[in-house]
């Protein structure tokens, strides 16, 4: 299907040079948008947030109000203490570090993807570059205008999935820390790695994000302000789900933008508003096709969680059956179910399907697979929904779904590379 048994023109050097002058001037365009709106005063998005947060650092001022108020700045402290230094170079030069940041980030992604999917870091076929980066371009482009940090949480989980099989686990769990001291989802590579029984890397996850949450903060912001911070982000953050929402976004956590299996499951088995505009008049949009009581979907919730950790445990290969190939296979199974069961899963975090792609358009190349091609096929329509119908795809959880068809594609394909 992808492969070729001669090189094709579109597989030359000009055409590598023509895919990376294109991806040039998206990033060109992409990097554009956001700096042209802060010189012109124009909105900047989250970058407002992530000033005065900074700001807030720097003159020892409270990160995050009391449970009941909402949370402006909704990351772990670590995150904040991260954004002081460069709030100091004012509005606009933060939106500039932020934006080269995040090109860096984007750039180290593709690198570390055709690395774990290939296992070389020579130029591959021009397909497993462009497919991928084509299909997540949308997701790409909400990160660089909405200021988020996917991109930068994929580069680190993708280097500690390179440092693994080198047997670098200290290494490996640092990068999970830093990811999961910055946004907190991360942190479920705890289990993955109990799971495969790397000790080193857990301790060393565990070890690095103590110092990150507590360590690091002291000596600028004192014990006790440094244990309040943690304390409050985890009581506003962590501890708060209930059938109005998640955490500090209650009217979007059930709205048509969270793709989780916690927003598709509450809006598809409960009568809520998908629509997400709870300040403007509007007319509320109902997609349920069950009326459940809170507990009884949230019971649904734990069991599609315990079905899916199983499937994965049982196409995880045993220890000497392991090879670059399945390594390839189970690490994307890992990002997909992140992107199923994070609580807040908005279209910016979905730019870490360009690791799954990645090892789907590189494994076609090699070996044309009808089941993983229509896997594939089917995936990009349910994506490309949102665009004539946006909120109404979404809201009946179009990404979702999308995800989930990767999850059981390369769950078959790697049960299948064992034999």
């Amino acid at each position: 299907m992808l492969n070729t048994a001669s090189r094709p023109w579109w597989n030359s050097q000009a055409a590598f040079r023509a895919m990376l002058w294109t991806f040039a001037g998206v990033l060109l365009v992409y990097s554009a948008v956001p700096i042209a709106n802060a010189l012109l005063g124009e909105s900047i998005k989250d970058n407002a947030v992530w000033y005065e947060t900074g700001q807030h650092v720097l003159r020892g001022e409270q990160i995050y109000p009391t449970r009941d108020q909402h949370f402006p700045f909704m990351y772990p402290p670590p995150a904040a203490l991260l954004l002081a230094p460069v709030s100091l170079l004012g509005q606009t030069g933060l939106v500039v570090a932020l934006v080269l940041l995040n090109i860096a980030a984007w750039i180290a992604s593709i690198l570390l993807s055709v690395r774990l999917a290939t296992g070389g870091w020579r130029r591959q076929h021009l397909l497993v570059y462009a497919i991928p980066n084509l299909l997540i371009s949308v997701y790409a482009w909400s990160n660089f205008h909405l200021a988020q940090p996917s991109l930068l949480l994929l580069a680190l989980m993708l280097g500690a999935f390179v440092a693994l099989p080198q047997r670098r686990g200290a290494l490996a769990g640092a990068l999970f820390a830093l990811a999961a001291a910055i946004k907190a989802f991360p942190l479920l590579a705890l289990i993955y790695l109990i799971a495969r029984r790397s000790w080193i890397a857990a301790a060393s996850l565990l070890i690095s994000l103590t110092f990150l949450l507590i360590a690091l903060p002291t000596p600028f912001r004192g014990f006790e302000q440094a244990r309040t911070d943690l304390q409050r982000w985890t009581e506003g953050m962590l501890l708060k789900y209930d059938d109005k929402g998640v955490a500090q976004r209650p009217e979007r956590s059930n709205s048509w933008r969270n793709q989780s299996i916690f927003g598709v499951a509450n809006r598809l088995l409960r009568p809520i508003d998908a629509d997400d505009d709870r300040f403007v008049a509007h007319t509320p949009i109902y997609v349920n096709v069950a009326n459940l009581s809170f507990p009884t979907v949230n019971r649904i919730i734990l069991g599609a969680g315990l079905l899916l950790g199983l499937i994965y445990l049982a196409v995880m290969p045993r220890r000497g059956q392991r090879t670059i190939e399945t390594d390839a296979l189970e690490f994307a199974l890992f990002f997909l179910l992140l992107l199923l069961f994070t609580p807040l899963s908005f279209g910016y975090l979905f730019a870490s399907l360009l690791f799954p792609f990645t090892v789907i358009v590189s494994r076609l190349q090699e070996r044309p697979n009808r089941r993983l091609f229509a896997c594939l096929i089917a995936c990009g329509a349910l994506l490309a929904l949102t665009i004539p119908f946006q909120k109404m795809a979404q809201a009946y959880g179009n990404t979702f779904l999308a995800t989930l068809i990767l999850f059981c594609g390369l769950a078959l394909e790697l049960r299948a590379a064992e034999k």
